[in-house]
């Protein structure tokens, strides 16, 4: 079956960069695109980025335009997320999930909070 585990959240000042990992299994990686999003406590998910496969096409949020890049390495079946400049607002459980623009059927997710 289908298995995403999301890494590499944490605690950040906010300006500062973090960079999410997605380990994908149960599925053929290098044949689907894939999907970042997020939940704050009390919001709505939330899309933040998609990859198309190989990876030529990516799409993202306007809240995260410029700061986070996605990218993928199809022999590792390993999605990324680069953040930079985060901010507070960028606060929430990630969640990886297969397919374009999907924000469901992530893994457990991975908290990034941006604090001082």
């Amino acid at each position: 079956q289908v298995q995403l585990v999301e890494t590499g959240g944490g605690l950040v000042q906010p300006g500062g960069s973090l960079k999410l990992s997605c380990a994908a299994s149960g599925f053929t990686f290098s044949m689907y695109s894939m999907t970042w999003y997020r939940q704050a406590p009390g919001k709505e998910r939330e899309l933040v980025a998609a990859i198309s496969t190989p990876g030529g096409i990516t799409d993202y949020a306007d809240s995260v335009k410029g700061r986070f890049t996605i990218s993928r390495d199809n022999a590792k079946r390993t999605l990324y997320l680069q953040m930079n400049s985060l901010k507070p607002e960028d606060t929430a459980v990630y969640y990886c999930a297969k397919g374009w623009r999907v924000a469901a059927s992530g893994g457990q997710g991975t908290q990034v909070t941006v604090s001082s």
